[in-house]
Parts: structure tokens; sequence; C-alpha cells
């Protein structure tokens, strides 16, 4: 790892080699938002089939679900997202830019225009995206405000626009309102779908506790300021499992769960010393939970969360059950013994993951008098396994050998093998390097003319060496 590292060499070598993109670049982007390119799409796959590897296909004490995005607004009015899932947000008087009052570096001091004591008070913003499911709404003529202000959103309609804005006046003419009833959010995190499904999969498979449930998928936050590239998103993934537990043994489970996480980390090849363990102190915690740890990384931003470990207790299960009036009770099996499980939440980002590995497999070094950059990442990892060149593109018989051998490890590995004859050999190591390919196979004279073997050369020591087809 690059002890010197930016974030900006992150992002330029992201984008230079087709990792992460900004979100709709070509019209000048929506600030939160990323894409992925084809190298980011399959080093983000294969952190999260790691993921599921290690944590349900490995276990036989987990069961996983995909729930959906949009759910029944009881659920975040239960789970309390709709009144607490909030940040302070704070606005200039003079250039009327929004900031999240938290992370200001300065809290009496702009970062846009530089001026200071401009900051009113913070208001507490809701982080939750709100929409209407189906065209449920009603129209109204000539309601006074105090009636309209208790519905969701006011939709202005002139011409062909459509525009939403808060009423101003006590008399509108003519407008539409969506119904209270049709308001639902993008969920702003994967738990509640599994704590929906708890009953489900208890009914279903009725697992021994302790048992967990896993789920890997969209959440969107409507970030106040978002920043330092897929750090801090509005629109990300997660990797979230429920880990239900009797209420006397959520110790030992939790501690079962730090030394997992552990081995995640080991997993995606990030440095032991540059991870930490922080106990969240009461004050700190979320309203929920019991204990958390924070597990930070060493990023070039600086030292923070890269995932959290959290002790929920019967938070969630209770809400259910008050709420929904719906038994969240577990019966242990042979016995008459029933209780609302309590839970250990490991909390995965997939993002902060990946540039985690990004910021640990990066490596510069010196190649013949030149400067190399290369991503030293782990071979399970790496989008690209191997590279099949042929030495020369104008000579059919390697472009024919080259690929007849690429056809052979494509089928062997699939979706990890890439054709590269563009430019010349050094220029192809150099840029296989940067995407971190392990392995460059280049096929030569001496492969047609000698004994058939080929040229390996290695990523991180440059090495070259020949082996056979077979071999590889």
């Amino acid at each position: 790892m690059n002890e010197d590292l930016k974030l900006e060499d992150i992002v330029s070598l992201a984008k230079r080699r087709g990792f992460i993109y900004q979100g709709s670049d070509v019209y000048g982007g929506l600030s939160g938002t990323w894409d992925y390119g084809p190298l980011g799409v399959s080093l983000k796959r294969n952190i999260m089939n790691l993921w599921w590897r290690m944590f349900v296909d490995e276990r036989d004490d987990m069961y996983g679900v995909d729930a959906a995005i949009l759910m029944n607004q009881k659920v975040w009015q239960a789970s309390g997202h709709v009144d607490t899932f909030t940040d302070p947000l704070v606005e200039c008087s003079n250039c009327k830019g929004r900031f999240r009052a938290d992370k200001l570096d300065d809290p009496n001091k702009c970062p846009t225009c530089g001026k200071e004591g401009t900051f009113g008070e913070p208001i507490q913003f809701n982080m939750m995206f709100q929409t209407v499911v189906g065209p449920n709404f009603k129209s109204v003529k000539g309601e006074n405000y105090d009636k309209i202000k208790a519905d969701v959103k006011f939709i202005s309609k002139s011409g062909n626009s459509t525009n939403v804005v808060v009423p101003e006046t006590d008399q509108l003419d003519a407008a539409m309102f969506f119904s209270k009833s049709a308001t639902s959010y993008l969920r702003p995190e994967t738990a509640q779908g599994i704590f929906t499904n708890y009953k489900n999969v208890v009914d279903n498979f009725y697992p021994d506790l302790p048992f967990g449930i896993a789920q890997q998928g969209k959440a969107f936050r409507n970030e106040i300021s978002p920043r330092d590239f897929v750090f801090r998103s509005r629109e990300f993934e997660q990797m979230e499992i429920e880990y239900f537990v009797h209420p006397e043994k959520w110790e030992e489970a939790f501690e079962h769960w730090v030394e997992k996480c552990k081995e995640w980390f080991n997993a995606l090849g990030l440095p032991a010393d540059k991870v930490h363990e922080l106990e969240v102190p009461e004050d700190d915690r979320a309203h929920y939970s019991k204990r958390t740890i924070d597990f930070e990384f060493d990023y070039p931003i600086g030292r923070e969360e890269l995932m959290g470990l959290a002790y929920r207790t019967d938070f969630d299960l209770m809400n259910i059950q008050d709420n929904a009036k719906k038994s969240m009770e577990y019966q242990v099996k042979g016995t008459n013994e029933k209780f609302v499980p309590h839970v250990i939440e490991p909390s995965f980002g997939v993002e902060r993951a990946l540039m985690a590995v990004l910021v640990s497999a990066y490596r510069e070094d010196e190649q013949n008098g030149e400067k190399r950059i290369y991503l030293a990442l782990p071979e399970h990892l790496a989008p690209v396994k191997y590279a099949v060149s042929p030495l020369l593109k104008n000579k059919p018989e390697l472009v024919e050998k080259a690929r007849e051998v690429y056809k052979k490890l494509a089928k062997e590995n699939p979706g990890r093998v890439m054709w590269d004859d563009n430019g010349n050999i050094g220029k192809r190591y150099r840029r296989q390097d940067e995407i971190g390919t392990p392995y460059c196979v280049v096929i030569d004279f001496e492969t047609i003319e000698g004994d058939g073997t080929v040229t390996v050369r290695s990523r991180d020591t440059t090495e070259q060496i020949r082996k056979s087809v077979d071999q590889i």
C-alpha cells in the first residue's frame, strides 16, 4: 500500500481504466451518483460473490433473501426512520449553500464562499428519498393552505412540465396532491427487508437458534453533502446480516462476528495495521444499539468507517410485533420456551469495501527507469486473471495460436480472461498492471517453432517464465 496515496490517484485510475465513472457524466453529472464500467462491475461482483460465499454458502446457519426496494411506509414508521433518520443541515445566508453541520471542517466558515458567521441553527434533514406508488392522487380546487399542507407533495402543472413546489398562498386554483396513503420510500438500508421476512423464514424453515438472514442490494440516502468519491454517495449497495440469537447469548455471538469480520478484511487483502476497531460510546450509538463496534480503515481521506457491527437487541422485531400485531416469538424446538430473539448485525458497504481494496492494492515502483503503477489485487478479486496476447498482431500464425490459448483459458475461467493485442508488448504489460491482472500470457515464435510453451509474466514481480498451456 502506497503511504503517500491521494484520493485523486484512485479517482484518476478508476476513470481512465474503466472501473468507475461519474454518474450521468455526459450531461454534466449528478452529485452523489457513480456508474461502474466493465472492470468496476467485475471487481464489485467478485467482492459481493466472495461475501456471499463466505457468509452464506459456506455456513449452515444462514438464509438468503432479496426483499423489494419499495416497502409499505409502515415499515419505516415503525423502525423510526420517518422520525429519526436525519442529519443536521445548515445553510449559508450568503451563497445559500447547504452543508452537513457535523462534517464541516470549520463550523463557522462556509466552505464554498469563505464567509464566516453565515450559518443559522442546524435543522434535522431526513435523508430518505420519498416517492409515490401508483397513480394515487386527488384533484383539489380552491382549498385553503391549512388543508393542503397536510398532504405529502404539491405538483404544479404548467404546459408540458411538472414541478414540485411548496405552496405559498392560501388559495390555489388548480393542483394535484398525492394521497398520504400512496407514500413510499426508497429504502435507506437493506436491514428492514430482513426483519420483515424473519417470520416467513422461521415458518418455512424453522431453523435452530442462532441463525442468520443475509441480503445484498441497493440502498438510497439523500445525503446533504455526498463526497470523497464512492465513500459517501446517494445510491450504494449493502451486504447485511441479521443474526438471531437467544437473549442471554448475545455476547458470545457478538464476539463470533468480530472474528468473522476480521477474516473478511483478510480475504479482501486489507493490511491488518490499516484496520482499526472503535468501540462506539453510548452517546454516539444508534438508538437501537446496546453495543456497536465500528471497523475503520485508513483511507486517503483519513481514518473512516469501513463497516459496523451492532447489537440491536429485540428492537426491530418488537417494533414489528407492536405495530403489525403479529407475534415475532421463536419457540425453541422440543420445549415450551418462547421469546423474541435478539439480533447481532454486521453491516457491510460494498463501495467502501471496494474503495479499501483499491487503496490497499495501489502500488508505484520503477521498471527500466520508468514509473510503473499497478494494482496488486488478490487473485480471487482481480477483474481479469489472464490477459492473452500474440507477441505481434500482424503475424497470422501467432494470432491463430493466441486465439486458441485464449479460448481454452476463457472456458476454464469464465469472464476473467482478456484478449489484448493493442500496442507493443510493453504497453500491454503496463495497461494490464494498472487494472490488476495477475498474469499476462504471450504467444511468441518459440511457442510455434519450439516446444509449444508460452511466456507467462507476473504482475507483481514482472518475472517471465515459460509454461505449457496445460500448466497454466
